[in-house]
């Protein structure tokens, strides 16, 4: 059997880092962790490729060689999923698809011939013995979770990692939390199910053994979901491991914001090798996170919480939601203040929309106000319900956030203040690579000499080498990371401007 794996194309926005990986000469941001891990569960007799179409052409001699394409989707990919479908079935060529995207939305893909929904653990297995017996069936589901240490190494073998910027790997799935605009819950459940720390360590092996070096991101919706399980057994086994390697990855996880109540915890993770975390923060407004049922972020000092992580070593990459029923006509405004007071550097700011499945999307389908569906792309100025703000207000104060935390001067002042107050608890275990130099050279073109922020830029290279040299990568790299943000905003705005 010949089997095709395809990756759709995920488009330009905040996380893929599109106009950052030029600078390092990567063409995309993550290898398709999913299709790696479903093709290490198909027969081993098979044989199997895989196009990413963010790093390479899909040719028609690549679709005639296959007996089955096997396609994994988000949201976001949705267009290039249809597209990637629609050629296929022009060329004969049976589709088999799976993940997020089809698992939500599976009634709206009749012409894809199988769709095997849910965790492929679970109903992988019973197709493809069906697959044998030559009695397939068009829809594999099932509403039971898997048990994740059954789960295989993924088929690095199948990428080519030099096209990324950064390995991914995953440690457990589902989260504590259920909060109201979350898909992942109806994905993943509440429970959180962990892999063995020594399963965990084999992925990793096997990273640095296709001699991968550089940043890997635990794709974990909440790391922390187990704390007593990290601090006793994982994070240290996982310190003794990088120690052994010479610290070969630098690590960056999800997290939600509790994580600042535990400083073993964090000191912990320091030293296995985590230097930045994603945090849902989404609104300064104490009405907003109730209404969203935000349960860790209400009744605490928010900003005072992010200093915390800081103060540890972790860099806090925070998201942002506007577009709730109880966001006043002051939010926008707070929630400037809130960024530029905190020093959050990476700050997604997105419009709320409703995935499908989500008490959200029910709620409002409940009370007539979906509108259509959502692109999943919660920067790019759409919403799928009639907010109970004025639609044009929301749109106007959310551009005006935009504007304000990614003009150049605001961004690198909000560098320098992060940078000044960032306390790495040990020294950077930095490894100079060809890479980096490469990266020094061409943000000094385009940014030092031909970008609107040339002046903030070397303000801002001459402040850090000078006060903070063991942080000069990083202010090099935020720079460069704020760049990528602009020019999102700004192609967004320029879309939805066009007449």
């Amino acid at each position: 059997m010949n089997i095709l794996l395809i990756y759709p194309e995920y488009p330009e926005t905040f996380w893929s880092y599109r106009h950052a990986l030029r600078f390092v000469s990567k063409k995309a941001g993550f290898p398709p962790l999913g299709l790696l891990t479903v093709a290490a569960m198909l027969p081993q007799s098979w044989n199997k490729r895989l196009v990413d179409v963010n790093t390479r052409d899909l040719t028609d001699t690549d679709i005639r060689w296959a007996d089955y394409i096997f396609l994994g989707a988000m949201d976001i990919q949705r267009p290039s999923a249809e597209r990637i479908i629609a050629r296929c079935k022009s060329l004969g060529t049976k589709v088999v698809a799976g993940g997020p995207l089809f698992t939500t939305h599976h009634d709206e893909f009749p012409e894809v011939d199988h769709l095997v929904l849910n965790e492929a653990e679970i109903t992988l297995p019973p197709f493809l013995e069906d697959l044998r017996r030559g009695c397939a069936l068009p829809v594999y589901s099932s509403p039971d979770h898997a048990d994740v240490r059954r789960t295989p190494v993924p088929l690095w073998q199948l990428a080519r990692l030099r096209d990324y910027g950064s390995m991914n790997v995953q440690y457990s799935r589902g989260c504590p939390y259920d909060c109201e605009f979350c898909d992942i819950t109806v994905l993943y459940g509440r429970k959180p199910r962990i892999k063995s720390v020594t399963q965990f360590l084999t992925e990793l092996e096997s990273l640095y053994r296709m001699r991968w070096r550089g940043n890997v991101f635990i794709v974990d919706d909440n790391f922390i979901g187990n704390k007593r399980l990290l601090k006793n057994e994982t994070l240290p086994a996982l310190a003794r491991w990088m120690d052994s390697r010479r610290h070969p990855f630098t690590l960056n996880t999800e997290a939600s914001i509790n994580l600042a109540d535990d400083e073993e915890l964090m000191q912990a993770m320091v030293r296995a090798g985590f230097d930045a975390v994603f945090v849902g923060i989404e609104s300064p407004n104490a009405e907003s996170l109730n209404e969203c049922k935000k349960i860790p972020n209400r009744n605490r000092d928010l900003a005072d919480s992010v200093r915390k992580i800081h103060r540890a070593g972790i860099q806090v990459q925070g998201g942002f939601i506007v577009g709730f029923d109880k966001d006043p006509h002051t939010i926008f405004d707070r929630m400037i203040e809130f960024i530029e007071e905190t020093g959050i550097v990476t700050a997604m700011v997105g419009l709320l929309n409703a995935p499908r499945g989500t008490r959200l999307y029910k709620r409002l389908l409940e009370e007539g106000r979906l509108l259509n569906r959502m692109s999943g792309d919660n920067t790019d100025f759409s919403i799928n319900f009639l907010p109970k703000m004025n639609l044009q207000t929301l749109l106007d104060g959310y551009t005006n956030v935009l504007r304000a935390i990614y003009g150049p001067k605001e961004y690198y002042n909000r560098v320098r203040r992060f940078l000044k107050e960032f306390k790495p608890s040990q020294p950077k275990r930095f490894q100079f690579r060809v890479g980096h130099l490469k990266a020094l050279v061409k943000s000094s073109v385009l940014l030092g000499v031909i970008g609107k922020e040339r002046v903030q830029y070397w303000k801002l290279f001459a402040w850090s080498l000078l006060t903070r040299p063991r942080l000069f990568p990083l202010a090099i790299t935020l720079a460069i990371y704020g760049f990528h943000f602009r020019k999102v905003f700004e192609n967004h705005l320029h879309q939805i401007s066009l007449p």
